[in-house]
């Protein structure tokens, strides 16, 4: 469903409007490299994605100044995309879980949506979502189930490899798969991609398994950002053409990896960021001898306050 192509065509098209997030060189040769997308607009990749999208409807007349935009979300999607709809004018409608931690409310506030709180998972706040949809007109920008969200997580990818041409493998983290189908679309022919999951949520390692996607049950401490009940459509079409290395990781790990972001690199990534570090804290994702690993730390809207190791925000 997207290709380069269709990266290289959302780079063009938000040129000028992101950040370039750095690529941080590793202390030694045993250690990845770090893209820091969470020096992005609004703290996540979710920005390119969403400005893609949100431009891209544009010049087709599909974004209504009136009714504008609208997204469930856990809290991530909804930043960007009430983010984007702001730079172009245009108000942003998120619904989310009752889940969601109180920093992100907070922030989508600040950004100017208009904040709705329903049901216990992501599923239950996209079903509003569609029926805001049908009843105001408004555009709808899913959370990772798009080709111009994806495309426009993807340009994540192109940078890292710009950067680094000579890197084996790009990590990432996995909720519903839109920055692993952006990225893996990215860097096909060029990087294998590792797509890492929590245990409790782990869409898309079930979706290979199964040979299609299935619902997974929902839970762990990354569920506010990786907590998709289901693979989307387009990451499973690029895991058929682009198959990546998946693996899991569990909450014990994932937080191990926060903190050592924090403390190690003054990294501040929320939990469903580390998620991608913790593959190979863990040893879940164990690199051969000389392979150059970048890890992409996807988001920092976290509490400061629980950086250290204490309670999840």
């Amino acid at each position: 469903m997207i290709t380069r192509d269709d990266v290289l065509a959302a780079a063009e098209r938000t040129a000028g409007r992101l950040r370039r997030t750095p690529l941080l060189a590793p202390a030694d040769e045993r250690a990845p490299w770090l893209k820091l997308e969470f020096l992005q607009h609004t703290g996540v990749f979710k920005a390119r994605g969403a400005l893609n999208r949100q431009l891209a409807a544009r010049e087709r007349g599909e974004l209504e100044a009136s009714v504008g935009v609208v997204v469930a979300s856990g809290g991530n999607a909804g930043l960007a995309n009430a983010w984007a709809a702001a730079r172009l004018g245009v108000p942003a409608t998120v619904f989310v879980p009752l889940t969601a931690p109180a920093v992100k409310l907070a922030r989508l506030r600040e950004h100017g949506a208009r904040v709705h709180r329903v049901g216990a998972e992501y599923a239950e706040a996209h079903a509003a979502a569609l029926e805001h949809v049908r009843a105001t007109g408004a555009l709808l920008c899913h959370a990772y189930d798009q080709p111009e969200i994806a495309a426009g997580a993807g340009t994540i990818g192109e940078e890292v490899l710009a950067d680094e041409p000579g890197l084996d493998t790009v990590v990432v983290a996995v909720g519903g798969g839109g920055l692993f189908a952006g990225v893996a679309a990215a860097v096909a022919g060029r990087a294998r991609v590792v797509a890492v999951e929590p245990t409790g949520a782990p869409t898309l390692h079930a979706a290979l398994r199964a040979g299609e996607p299935v619902d997974v049950p929902v839970s762990g401490i990354a569920a506010d950002s990786l907590g998709a009940r289901r693979a989307g459509d387009i990451a499973f079409d690029v895991a058929r053409r682009v198959p990546p290395v998946s693996v899991l990781v569990d909450d014990d790990a994932i937080v191990a990896a926060r903190v050592r972001l924090w403390h190690e690199h003054r990294v501040p990534a929320e939990h469903g960021a580390a998620a991608a570090y913790a593959a190979l804290t863990s040893g879940a994702y164990v690199p051969a001898p000389g392979e150059r690993v970048a890890v992409v730390v996807c988001g920092a809207n976290t509490d400061p306050a629980t950086l250290a190791g204490g309670p999840a925000a």
